[in-house]
């Protein structure tokens, strides 16, 4: 009996995700993920065109939510963007875990990112450091930045005993320490 092509576009991006994280990009096939779902790989390519065109439809809402975080820091300076940012970047992370972790896992595959239509995605990082400084061009307050980023980045990718609000917390926590900004 044939499953109806309700949903089937969200069932194929939901394959997608799961196949790519337990079995990279690159081992994972366009057949593979038709055949989880249950359907050709000919109804597969009628929703994505190609394997990099399925990858950039996963990674669009991470995109499009970092872009909002990014407009939400835009007129914060000093403490307040810091402690915005870090704050902001652990809840993007935790809600797109399984995203990260495939970027994560899967970055020599993946080097080819800009070219996949995610617009701006090279400046978020960027501008989430620039944010998390306090906007200070001093080297201190900037390596201490990307140390964070790359902080909650890596923490949000592994697979941790804790749940998502303990894990935010003590992120959180550790960024900011990382950025000398503990206190009131």
């Amino acid at each position: 009996m044939a499953r109806s092509s309700s949903g089937l576009r969200e069932r194929l991006l939901a394959s997608a995700l799961r196949l790519f994280v337990q079995h990279g990009y690159r081992g994972t096939s366009l057949a593979d993920i038709a055949a989880d779902v249950g359907c050709s790989k000919a109804s597969l390519l009628y929703h994505f065109s190609n394997k990099k065109m399925l990858l950039a439809e996963l990674l669009l809402p991470a995109s499009w939510e970092a872009s909002k975080l990014i407009a939400r820091l835009e007129h914060l300076d000093g403490r307040a963007a810091a402690v915005a940012a870090t704050g902001g970047f652990a809840d993007l992370s935790l809600r797109f875990r399984r995203e990260i972790k495939l970027l994560f896992d899967n970055l020599g595959d993946l080097a080819s990112l800009p070219e996949l239509g995610v617009e701006g995605v090279e400046d978020i990082g960027e501008q989430l450091i620039d944010a998390m400084a306090g906007r200070s061009a001093e080297p201190d307050a900037r390596v201490a930045a990307l140390m964070a980023l790359s902080g909650i980045f890596l923490t949000s990718a592994a697979e941790l005993p804790y749940d998502d609000e303990t894990l935010r917390e003590a992120m959180t926590a550790a960024a900011l320490r990382t950025l000398g900004r503990t206190g009131a």
